[in-house]
């Protein structure tokens, strides 16, 4: 696997909604929990289990699917990929 961006977020409720704002090439885009973080870090992306996935478009906005500290993953596919902003919306 190639390089890949990653933002840590603050604690987040369950159904919090996390936007982020890309420029460049495709990607993928996940939230991942530290322990996923880890297992990518190491190389186990097999073992990696993020919610999110391929996007061409951008914002991407993924909701938080429990509560906890999470993570924002971004991988390009194939290109150069900037991580413009990151910024959360409380659960309604």
């Amino acid at each position: 696997m190639g390089e890949f961006v990653k933002s840590r977020l603050d604690y987040l409720k369950s159904g919090t909604v996390v936007e982020v704002v890309l420029s460049g090439s495709a990607s993928e885009v996940f939230l991942a929990d530290d322990a996923n973080l880890r297992k990518l870090e190491g190389g186990d992306v097999s073992g990696f289990r993020g919610y999110g996935g391929a996007v061409d478009q951008s914002p991407v906005r993924l909701v938080v699917p429990s509560s906890g500290t999470w993570n924002v993953v971004v991988i390009p596919m194939g290109g150069i990929v900037t991580v413009t902003s990151v910024r959360w919306f409380a659960a309604a």
